[in-house]
């Protein structure tokens, strides 16, 4: 009489998949960034609520009418910020073709697209740097705001306090996933993706670059736009 023994699947905790279908990496990305997209928005909210509840508020287009380099006297209101956005979707794009050649196994197309989102990254987080020194020598910093309210009334200090926190919340998260997207780019280079047999590790920093520049979305339109 055989007898058969029957293998005990691998527990979700412990490298198997979650009761969700979804690799548990992956699952707890979705949880952080869950987390993170509620401090976002009560960043957020409490910017609006403040606004709003102001009876004026500085003017976007008059705040930002100017940027580094720029001629004197010249008014182009937010050409600099859209290059900004205009890098940060150009590396989303990178991340999305690093990903896709990891579900392909390609790891050079990995490097290059990999080295690419970095350098979109760096470029964004210079141009706020230079954006932040810029604003900084028109008097604004936090506790201080040398715009006038679009009535011409004195504005308060919300306005500059707000900005420089949650843009530069936002920019601390950049510089994170630059590092991860280092911290990948050495795996790849180093074989340690192929020696496993997958990519997972560049989807679930795909999902993170890819919050970040969601949120910048978010940042752009409430202070730059409205």
């Amino acid at each position: 009489m055989s007898t058969t023994t029957a293998t005990a699947p691998t527990k979700w905790w412990n490298g198997g998949r979650s009761p969700f279908n979804v690799e548990y990496g992956k699952l707890m990305m979705w949880y952080f960034l869950m987390s993170d997209a509620f401090t976002f928005g009560a960043f957020l909210i409490a910017y609006g609520t403040t606004r709003f509840a102001a009876t004026s508020w500085p003017d976007p287009n008059k705040v930002f009418a100017s940027y580094p380099l720029m001629p004197e006297g010249s008014h182009a209101p937010l050409v600099f910020v859209s290059i900004m956005t205009f890098i940060l979707i150009l590396s989303s794009v990178t991340m999305v073709l690093a990903v896709q050649a990891g579900k392909e196994m390609k790891k050079n197309t990995v490097a290059i697209n990999l080295i690419l989102t970095i350098i979109g990254g760096l470029a964004f987080l210079s141009c706020q740097a230079w954006e932040w020194t810029h604003l900084h020598h028109e008097g604004a910093w936090w506790g201080m705001n040398p715009f006038m309210n679009a009535d011409g009334t004195q504005s308060t200090t919300g306005f500059t306090n707000f900005f420089f926190t949650i843009t530069g919340f936002h920019g601390f998260h950049v510089f994170s996933g630059v590092v991860i997207n280092c911290i990948m780019l050495i795996m790849t280079l180093t074989d340690k993706f192929e020696k496993r047999g997958h990519y997972l590790m560049i989807e679930k920093a795909g999902l993170y670059w890819h919050f970040v520049d969601l949120v910048w979305v978010f940042v752009f339109t409430c202070f730059y736009l409205i």
